[in-house]
């Protein structure tokens, strides 16, 4: 199939086109942050060209818009926009700045970044910064529904029918919506994907699509992901540096996305046959034309472009020049392509004597006059095209940026809110990222919940800079994957990982909602008369002073609070456990919960009981419940008496038995199998069950320990996670080393890490893995 060129460029905006869509082979619809919404009309084929037209100015940034098909009423049709304003605008195409909008639509209480038109047109779905999505009826204009349990920015949503509703979400969950299940106005997910990073866009794979995929996600990872609506992930597609924004597919099945790598690509099947680099920052949108097969995309740049593959749809040739020449001219932030070494690199010849290796392969060469060029290799054109000049980061270069007084490395620029200004995060490379991370949260009075994401941002942006520093050698190696430590000169080999010699905990929570759902479901027992199971002004008093400790950070110290939370895990309805189970792995980390009984059970038994027991007929166990048993069993580890306690054969045998259970040893069905956070917690138990064996030998009996390695077997076989691999091997690991290369229960691992190994190529997964091969050599 040929190669998609340039078709047109369009400008008239004065700002980044955040948004943009193709309903029809002469109509284009772009949104922007300068406050407009233009529809450009086709005036002429070949070569084409577009005439733009004003249809909404306001005095918000527009992020996102759709467009209803033409009707009796608007035979153009209506754009739908919205953005920081938070309110959504319904007007014709053929509407001008100074029309009245036909409706407002008013309901969301943040920015509005997310807008489709639901198949049968009779419905829109709206996705917002305020973690909702919202249903709107297309003939009254009324909201319809609110889709719920979100707990981040709703990036995407995309509408499979008018009953079913796929969203994406800054908490990197992926919800699937059934309409038809609302109850008063408020739709809870029928099901949710747990994905490894946020989701910031969604699309519908074709039928025709080798890998069988329902949907499709894209990441701030790079990484676009296939699923099942099972949640079951049946392919990944790797070539972004960066974010991804944007998805859609093409009426040829293929699949399109854009990113800050300034890129949109083109995929066959898992393959990126195309890469075509735009003059821009970032691309933030790309739409596909259902007629043609065209596509559209807006960059930062402020420029909408049209590609085609139809060679009667090609620019000028003026048009096409004007276009590479822009590409080359472009330049490029040294940490985008890494560290550059400009005496290794080689000269001009290269581009005339090597063929590259995939679409989208980048070459730096060094000019003659000593600058230096990134090159993409395009399988389409058989043949190098320049992308850009590199030019040096600040830090990379040792120049200094005064800021409030003092010299740094770097001086970013950081976006934490759409339409607010950009914050200053000063960083110098002798600094931790997290402390300097935390300190800018701090500084600025943000959520704690940035804290990753300003690290990792900090982090992906110094790239290749590097500082003499020197290295704490007693710290001792990072078993999770991100030490960058100094090696002397010709040290080579990489740190011993296993075995592994610390317990992980799984801390983090959100008190308010957790207390609040536990009193909403007090409020509903009080309410049918079942008195011997509701809290008593005296137990929720209780309650309110167990969140004060959580929040403050104390211990729980009375058996008195911890009774009470075992009371609604084992004693409320099934239905109603989770927020209490997420309670009780919460204050699990007291050595109070480690020493407390109820009758002859530990808070182990309690955690699996409360999980596995009074299942209602005909249903399977919650995966969450699950998930927060197995979080309290790990949460146990942080005390003494919680691994005293661990170490008893019998805590012990329970424990990994459970395991076993969600696993699906001897043939059960396995529980959450798709679901990556039960599976993080899993793995977690096991990694401390291992360094509990490997710290104190003779405390876990050889049986057990067999028994643990037999279901983390199965979870290298059958998972792809790739922190959920690295877990997995980092116990197996350890285990081995206890266990003993010779014995055959040891040896019998083999196969499946190299089966793990060879499903994930992170590269931390290949160094695990290839440490646990060694271990059985």
């Amino acid at each position: 199939m040929s190669s998609f060129k340039l078709s047109a460029q369009l400008a008239a905006h004065e700002a980044d086109v955040r948004d943009v869509s193709f309903p029809a082979p002469d109509l284009v619809l772009s949104a922007s942050r300068d406050h407009t919404v233009r529809a450009w009309t086709r005036t002429a084929s070949s070569p084409p060209s577009f005439e733009p037209h004003i249809v909404t100015q306001g005095s918000e940034f527009v992020n996102s818009l759709a467009c209803l098909p033409p009707s009796t009423g608007f035979p153009k049709g209506l754009v739908v926009s919205a953005g920081t304003d938070s309110i959504i605008d319904v007007r014709s195409v053929a509407a001008g700045p100074s029309d009245n909008a036909e409706r407002l639509l008013i309901g969301h209480a943040q920015n509005v970044c997310a807008l489709a038109v639901v198949p049968g047109s009779r419905f829109i779905v709206s996705g917002s910064w305020d973690s909702t999505a919202r249903i709107w009826n297309a003939s009254t204009w009324e909201a319809e529904a609110v889709l719920d349990g979100h707990e981040g920015a709703v990036w995407d949503v995309l509408p499979l029918s008018e009953n079913l509703v796929i969203t994406g979400c800054a908490d990197k969950n992926i919800r699937v919506f059934d309409l038809g299940k609302a109850v008063a106005g408020q739709v809870q997910p029928r099901s949710t994907i747990y994905t490894p990073d946020v989701v910031r866009a969604l699309c519908e794979v074709p039928k025709s699509h080798p890998s069988g995929a329902d949907i499709a996600s894209a990441s701030n990872d790079g990484t676009i992901r296939l699923w099942k609506l099972s949640g079951q992930q049946v392919g990944e597609l790797r070539g972004h540096t960066s974010f991804i924004y944007s998805l859609t597919s093409l009426p040829s099945g293929e699949l399109v996305s854009s990113g800050e790598d300034r890129t949109v690509r083109i995929w066959h099947g898992s393959e990126c046959i195309q890469t075509i680099t735009h003059p821009a920052i970032s691309v933030w949108s790309v739409a596909a034309c259902p007629a043609n097969g065209d596509i559209v995309s807006g960059a930062s740049d402020g420029v909408v472009r049209v590609f085609s593959r139809s060679g009667e749809r090609v620019a000028s040739p003026e048009t096409l020049a004007h276009f590479e020449e822009s590409v080359k001219s472009s330049s490029i932030p040294q940490q985008e392509v890494g560290g550059v070494n400009k005496e290794k690199l080689p000269g001009p010849e290269f581009l005339k004597t090597k063929s590259g290796t995939k679409d989208g392969q980048i070459q730096m060469i060094k000019e003659d006059d000593g600058t230096v060029t990134a090159h993409q290799w395009s399988v389409g054109q058989q043949q190098w095209i320049n992308v850009g000049t590199v030019v040096d980061a600040v830090g990379s270069s040792g120049r200094k940026v005064e800021y409030g007084g003092q010299s740094y490395d770097y001086v970013f620029d950081v976006a934490i809110e759409e339409g607010q200004p950009s914050l200053k995060l000063p960083y110098n490379l002798s600094e931790n990222p997290y402390a300097r991370a935390q300190k800018f949260i701090n500084d600025n009075e943000l959520s704690q919940n940035y804290l990753d994401q300003v690290a990792q941002f900090i982090v992906s942006n110094t790239q290749g800079a590097t500082i003499g520093q020197t290295s704490d050698a007693s710290s001792g190696p990072d078993p999770y994957g991100t030490e960058s430590r100094y090696r002397p000169e010709g040290e080579t080999s990489a740190p011993k990982i296993l075995p592994v010699r610390d317990y992980l905990d799984i801390t983090v929570a959100k008190y308010e909602p957790m207390f609040k759902k536990i009193l909403s479901v007090n409020s509903a027992l009080v309410a049918a008369g079942r008195k011997g199971i509701s809290l008593n002004p005296s137990s929720q008093s209780t309650l309110e002073a167990l969140k004060q400790a959580l929040e403050s950070n104390n211990p729980v110290t009375d058996d008195l609070t911890i009774s009470l939370v075992v009371m609604m895990c084992t004693q409320w309805d099934y239905s109603d456990r989770l927020a209490p189970l997420d309670l009780l792995r919460c204050i699990a980390t007291s050595p109070a919960t480690a020493r407390f009984r109820s009758g002859e059970n530990s808070p182990v038994k309690i955690a699996i009981s409360a999980a596995l027991e009074d299942i209602p007929d005909g249903s399977q166990p919650n995966e969450n419940c699950t998930m927060m048993a197995l979080r309290t069993i790990a949460n146990l580890f942080k005390t003494a008496d919680g691994r005293k306690l661990l170490a008893q054969p019998s805590e012990a045998s329970a424990a990994i038995s459970f395991i076993g259970r969600v696993v699906g040893i001897r043939g059960q069905p396995a529980i959450g199998p798709f679901n990556r956070n039960l599976l993080l917690a899993l793995t977690t138990v096991a990694i401390n069950y291992a360094v509990l064996a490997s710290k104190q030998l003779g405390s876990i009996s050889t049986d057990n320990q067999i028994r643990l390695t037999s279901s983390l077997a199965l979870v290298l076989q059958k998972q792809t996670d790739p922190e959920v691999i690295y877990r997995a091997l980092v116990a197996v690991g350890t285990l081995i080393t206890v266990i003993g290369k010779a014995a055959p229960e040891a040896r019998s691992l083999s196969s499946s890490i190299k089966s793990a190994k060879e499903r994930v190529s992170e590269a931390r997964v290949q160094t695990i893995a290839n440490e646990c091969l060694s271990l059985l050599v």
